[in-house]
């Protein structure tokens, strides 16, 4: 089940500023060792040979990510690097020192489609959504 809260927009210059949204509320995080036994109790390997072959599999995405690859994982997704940069006014001017500000990571999960055509993404499939239990909830009669 994805939980949620209740977030007002209150940025100043917002054409939506009052609006109210859900956002995601993470409930916990699982890590490697987790997943690890996890899927240990799922199959017949071990839980040393899952964590060696998953810490592996980080090693090799980043080294394929660093070459430009795109990584897609059968069934997960696929991963690349993506880059943010500022507009140059010709492309002499642009420059790699200059214009990239940042690098980030791209996932894109994979995407089946259903019995009636529609696109959707596997972790998606059979997923609920529901209000977190108990955080300090905004007053309904509350104004911008």
């Amino acid at each position: 089940m994805v939980r949620y809260k209740l977030y007002q927009d209150n940025r100043k210059n917002s054409t939506t500023r009052g609006m109210w949204y859900g956002r995601a509320a993470v409930m916990g995080v699982t890590n490697l060792e987790t997943l690890s036994e996890r899927i240990e109790r799922n199959c017949t390997a071990k839980k040393s040979d899952v964590q060696a072959v998953l810490t592996e599999l980080v090693e090799a995405m980043a080294d394929e990510l660093k070459q430009g690859n795109r990584v897609k994982l059968d069934g997960f997704g696929s991963f690349k690097i993506g880059i943010r940069t500022t507009g140059a006014e010709s492309p002499k001017l642009f420059s790699v020192s200059k214009n990239v500000k940042g690098l980030h990571i791209l996932f894109q999960p994979e995407v089946k489609r259903s019995a009636d055509g529609s696109r959707v993404k596997t972790f998606l499939t059979g997923v609920q959504v529901s209000e977190y239990g108990e955080y300090d909830k905004p007053d309904e009669q509350e104004e911008p």
